[in-house]
């Protein structure tokens, strides 16, 4: 008889443990605040982003919060360092929950932007990512983002392209192992018209540092769509500086964001235009951007200002709208709401016709059923010919 209760503690002790293990994973909030969880490169080759992500959204989160937050429940925001690294996220992940995250904004960059979405899903968390723009990471109902979409960048730049580059050659140059810079030129490609020639050529992470060869290749083109990170594309045109005509225009997409203040690399010394796709112009001289750059340089300078950064401002006053008008609309959500219940709530609101009005980065921003973003692009110089 003592042998079999012994048996059946064992084995209740067993399922205490592992109740007790899937009730840490869902976690139930018992926060004082509403937070906001993110996980982005705030050191390494691509902190300027992560950076600007996480100024961006502090200034939002003190405004809010300024202003008496949501019905007078404050906002927090809890970063954390993935250095652009996809194998930093699930330890991120799990201390976001910990510090009790509700809602969030993803990611930063795209392949750590995978793994979240893998890992978010599981416990039905909601987040609108700034930045990380890879197709497939709105693939969940829990998933949405603020910036262009990859397949959706290409897409545009080929628009642009057919509109301006008709019947003449281009150069394209991307990254062939690298899933953002491999999904825009597909796209592109997809969507080129057919009067377009291009001369093409890629690199690879085994050689991220010579460029010589495909300079050469490059040689005789006067327009080269790059669609890569601002890193490989500061090192082609210190490079080519001298062996590309002045008249050549770089066209990039977001990556290039940031590459006018990028560490070693004198932007003016290069004669040719430098170009990109964008949905924030950090020149702006009226409206809703201006206001930003004011109110951001004013606080954190000029050096991380960019277009990551007002998109995470953006998602910031998103999530937050969204949460008022669910509220406005008879829904509760207390400060100890767990993630998932509040994930329900914001998901009703984004696939129910949700619209932001006046943002830094664009009008009148909807949302479609994938999580695709829909708001108007601008082709934004970053420096003319000289």
């Amino acid at each position: 008889m003592k042998k079999i209760l012994a048996i059946l503690m064992a084995a209740l002790m067993i399922a205490a443990m592992f109740t007790g293990c899937g009730s840490e994973k869902s976690y139930t909030a018992n926060n004082t605040e509403y937070v906001i969880g993110v996980s982005g490169p705030l050191t390494g080759a691509a902190a300027i982003y992560g950076k600007a992500v996480q100024n961006a959204a502090q200034l939002a989160v003190d405004e809010i919060n300024a202003a008496g937050g949501l019905n007078g429940i404050m906002f927090k925001l809890e970063m954390m360092d993935d250095q652009h690294k996809a194998d930093k996220v699930s330890g991120n992940y799990s201390a976001l929950l910990e510090k009790g995250m509700q809602l969030s904004l993803g990611t930063v960059t795209t392949d750590p932007g995978k793994e979240f979405k893998n890992l978010s899903v599981e416990d039905n968390v909601f987040f609108l990512t700034p930045s990380a723009s890879g197709d497939e990471i709105p693939a969940n109902d829990n998933g949405y983002q603020m910036c262009f979409a990859d397949g959706n960048q290409g897409k545009v730049a080929a628009q642009f392209v057919n509109e301006n580059y008709a019947g003449q050659t281009i150069g394209l140059f991307y990254k062939s192992d690298d899933n953002y810079s491999k999904g825009i030129y597909d796209q592109f490609k997809a969507n080129l018209d057919k009067s377009v020639t291009t001369v093409e050529t890629s690199f690879n992470e085994a050689n991220t540092t010579d460029f010589a060869t495909q300079i050469d290749t490059l040689k005789s083109c006067t327009f080269i769509f790059m669609p890569i990170y601002y890193t490989p594309a500061s090192i082609f045109m210190t490079q080519a500086k001298d062996l590309l005509a002045k008249e050549t225009v770089y066209y990039g997409c977001d990556g290039f964001d940031g590459i006018d203040s990028a560490d070693g690399f004198d932007i003016n010394s290069i004669p040719q235009k430098v170009t990109m796709l964008s949905h924030f112009n950090s020149k702006a001289t009226e409206g809703a951007a201006k206001t930003f750059i004011d109110k951001y340089v004013a606080k954190y300078g000029k050096d991380t200002l960019n277009q990551f950064g007002a998109s995470a401002y953006d998602c910031v006053y998103a999530l937050y709208g969204a949460m008022k008008k669910a509220i406005d609309g008879g829904k509760k959500i207390p400060v100890t709401i767990t993630a998932s219940e509040l994930c329900e709530i914001l998901k009703s609101e984004f696939q129910g016709g949700y619209t932001v009005t006046g943002a830094v980065t664009g009008d009148n921003i909807t949302w479609d059923a994938k999580g695709y973003v829909n708001k108007s692009a601008i082709q934004y110089v970053i420096k003319e010919a000289s």
